[in-house]
């Protein structure tokens, strides 16, 4: 009887545990295609939070690419520049939206050729260890 009382227990904290979570889904992922010889590319996508709990992104990373981070492009005194973005938040429910002149990824060093047509795969990481991966489709413009 103890032992099925240790057991019922265990079952409802770790279902209350997997209820209060993040899920982090990734929606419309797209790569905008670049010359031939460039070393740095854009990667877009809507970053969503399924669960019921905050969730914290914290970066990414590819086999077809060197290094990749979260950057966002932002107008400082009437110049465009781009910064490093540490994390990104997103509430239960809520989505972030990674798109042109916003927040994107940015993915350095391609190891080949990449071209219109391709798709790459991406996986985004949390700060709870667990990751969401993607096929991003390389286009000419966004879908």
């Amino acid at each position: 009887m103890r032992r099925r009382s240790v057991l019922f227990l265990l079952a409802v904290l770790a279902s209350q545990t997997a209820t209060a979570a993040g899920r982090l889904e990734i929606r419309g992922a797209w790569i905008r295609t670049a010359p031939p010889s460039a070393m740095m590319l854009a990667g877009y996508a809507t970053l969503h939070n399924g669960g019921d709990a905050p969730l914290t992104v914290t970066g990414a990373s590819s086999d077809a690419f060197g290094d990749v981070s979260l950057h966002e492009s932002i107008e400082v005194d009437g110049v465009a520049r781009m910064k490093a973005l540490g994390e990104i938040e997103i509430a239960p429910g809520a989505s972030v939206v990674l798109a042109p002149g916003g927040k994107h990824l940015m993915l350095m060093r391609p190891k080949q050729e990449i071209k219109a047509g391709e798709s790459i795969k991406i996986r985004v990481e949390t700060k709870s260890g667990e990751s969401a991966s993607a096929d991003f489709m390389v286009r000419d413009a966004a879908p």
